[in-house]
């Protein structure tokens, strides 16, 4: 049985809608999922290096390392490099040196042993020997003599200090002190056993007792005596005498420096 057909006012036949080809819309984007070949973004794992340094990083960190080097040089250059007065004897007294040691003059004209032996501790021209053997003889009895006195016109008394053996008493250092700016300045030293260093007239008088073989120390052969005098600021030889034991019998003496 035939259909009918209706007609619209144009009178088209209009028939019975069929579905034309499917017309694709307006891609939408959605969320992109990855294919099943294609590879996610790449996760370092446990073992993967971090990103290189840069040249930047490298340059700090030379720079860096030779910082600490010049540092360390300049400090082992400041320890090694003292100005501390050399051991010449008393025939070189005047370039022994003018090291600073701390201690400040006390009230009294001369200081006791004990702060002489602090005075002889603390000075850098003393020889490491001497102020190793430095130690009391008997509880704190120090062997040292300590004598003050005009020597370099300074505002203060100088101070001569003579550090002896234990034992026998022999001089083994012998130093003068003289006071500058409230505190003790090392102007004259002598390490060359015997000595013995006095105040005398104004001079400084250094005793060495010379010992020929098989000499005992209570008899040495011979003496020799140096008088200094403090001239611009430094000790000069000024008299210098030698005596023989031997000879004394036939009338030789020691000269003294004139007042």
């Amino acid at each position: 049985m035939a259909m009918g057909r209706d007609r619209d006012g144009d009178g088209e036949d209009t028939g019975p809608e069929r579905p034309g080809p499917e017309q694709p819309g307006p891609e939408r984007p959605g969320p992109e999922q990855p294919g099943p070949e294609q590879p996610g973004p790449e996760q370092p794992g446990p073992e993967q290096a971090g990103p290189a340094p840069t040249r930047e990083t490298l340059q700090a960190a030379f720079t860096a390392v030779a910082v600490v080097v010049a540092l360390a040089l300049f400090v082992s250059a400041c320890a090694t490099g003292g100005t501390g007065a050399r051991d010449e004897g008393p025939a070189r007294a005047d370039s022994a040196g003018s090291a600073v040691a701390s201690f400040t003059p006390s009230a009294s004209a001369v200081p006791d042993p004990v702060e002489a032996v602090r005075l002889v501790k603390a000075d850098p021209a003393v020889s490491v020997d001497v102020k190793r053997d430095l130690k009391p003889c008997v509880s704190d009895d120090y062997p040292v003599d300590v004598s003050s006195g005009d020597l370099t016109g300074g505002p203060a008394s100088d101070l001569v200090v003579n550090v002896l053996s234990c034992g026998d008493g022999v001089g083994v250092g012998s130093y003068v002190y003289r006071e500058q700016g409230g505190r003790y300045e090392n102007v004259f030293k002598a390490e060359e056993p015997p000595v013995y260093a006095e105040i005398d007239r104004g001079y400084l008088v250094v005793t060495k007792q010379v010992y020929e073989k098989n000499d005992q120390l209570s008899n040495p052969s011979s003496e020799n005596v140096v008088s200094y005098l403090w001239t611009a600021g430094r000790f000069v030889k000024k008299f210098s005498t030698h005596t023989d034991y031997g000879t004394l019998g036939d009338g030789e003496e020691s000269a003294a420096p004139g007042g």
